[in-house]
């Protein structure tokens, strides 16, 4: 598919509405993510998420501490969703998505904001933990293209979700960025409280590159494809051999792979050591060291220098 956004053909033909049809379908009872709470969230029930039938946004605005290709000049469009459909002990947005700040808002004022920021010049409209909100989402979209809204969709998640799910949202999103954070299902439920995030997250991957392929970049901003976040935690938690190791061989070598070394010790990360500590150099130099033997070389050049 070579035009961008690639949601406006779909706008165009009616199928849009099919797929708002469909999301708001399975929130009753919610199949949205892998949890599957089955509660019906458009009567107000909550699952895991505690997000029942509107919005809850945390906050909206031009970031530029995100990927150099999302950044661009003018910045990319965040809009941060309140609560999660995991539960990392270690969240460096522990306010937002533990203990629920935010605003409920109506549908209609997500999509003024996707506008507003497209009227601020940003790259993107970049959707912070969308997972668990998509319905709403990508019922916004549709009054925001009637606005005029012409910017990619960044769908960037925590990596826990259904397959089914991201086969509705195939042609809407232009950009998947989810964390691949653990390879190690008994460290995945300690740590973030998903038993088979492993599994899922290789199938969601995967699903995901098949949608949009690699990551394509015109003029220095990214326009379509597939970014993939590893943050690599103390003592090896984030099992970082076994990530680069699924990336290069199972998903493509041309990946843009951001390998992070930001991590530190944010919420109840205290309770859990090794996590009460940053990672080392030793740590940080063996990552890094990984990404090259198994050839995943197109890393993203903003990841910190400190090591230097």
């Amino acid at each position: 598919m070579s035009e961008y956004p690639s949601y406006i053909e779909l706008y165009k033909t009616g199928e849009l509405d099919a797929r708002i049809r469909a999301l708001y379908e399975r929130m009753s009872p919610c199949r949205i993510c892998p949890h599957e709470c089955r509660v019906d969230r458009l009567s107000g029930e909550k699952g895991f998420c505690r997000v029942a039938s509107r919005p809850i946004i945390a906050s909206y605005g031009p970031h530029f501490g995100e990927e150099r290709p999302l950044v661009g000049s003018s910045g990319s469009g965040t809009i941060f969703f309140t609560y999660c459909n995991m539960a990392c002990v270690y969240c460096q947005n522990w306010e937002i998505s533990h203990l629920g700040e935010g605003e409920e808002i109506s549908v209609e004022d997500l999509a003024k904001i996707m506008i507003i920021l497209q009227m601020w010049g940003c790259h993107n409209i970049n959707l912070v933990t969308p997972t668990h909100q998509i319905a709403f989402i990508v019922e916004a979209l549709k009054i925001a293209i009637e606005k005029g809204l012409t910017l990619p969709l960044v769908y960037n998640c925590g990596g826990y979700e259904s397959v089914e799910t991201l086969q509705l949202l195939k042609g809407i999103v232009d950009i998947y960025m989810p964390d691949i954070k653990y390879m190690n299902p008994q460290v995945a439920l300690k740590l973030s409280k998903v038993k088979d995030y492993p599994e899922k997250v290789k199938l969601a991957v995967k699903e995901m590159h098949r949608q949009v392929g690699d990551l394509v970049i015109e003029k220095g901003v990214a326009k379509r494809g597939l970014i993939i976040r590893h943050l690599v935690l103390p003592d090896d938690l984030s099992q970082t051999e076994e990530v680069i190791k699924f990336v290069a061989t199972e998903i493509s070598p041309n990946t843009y792979f951001n390998l992070m070394d930001q991590y530190r010790p944010c919420g109840d990360a205290w309770k859990y050591p090794p996590l009460d500590r940053k990672i080392t150099r030793e740590e940080w130099n063996r990552a890094l060291n990984l990404a090259m033997k198994y050839g995943l070389k197109r890393l993203d050049d903003r990841r910190a220098r400190f090591w230097d």
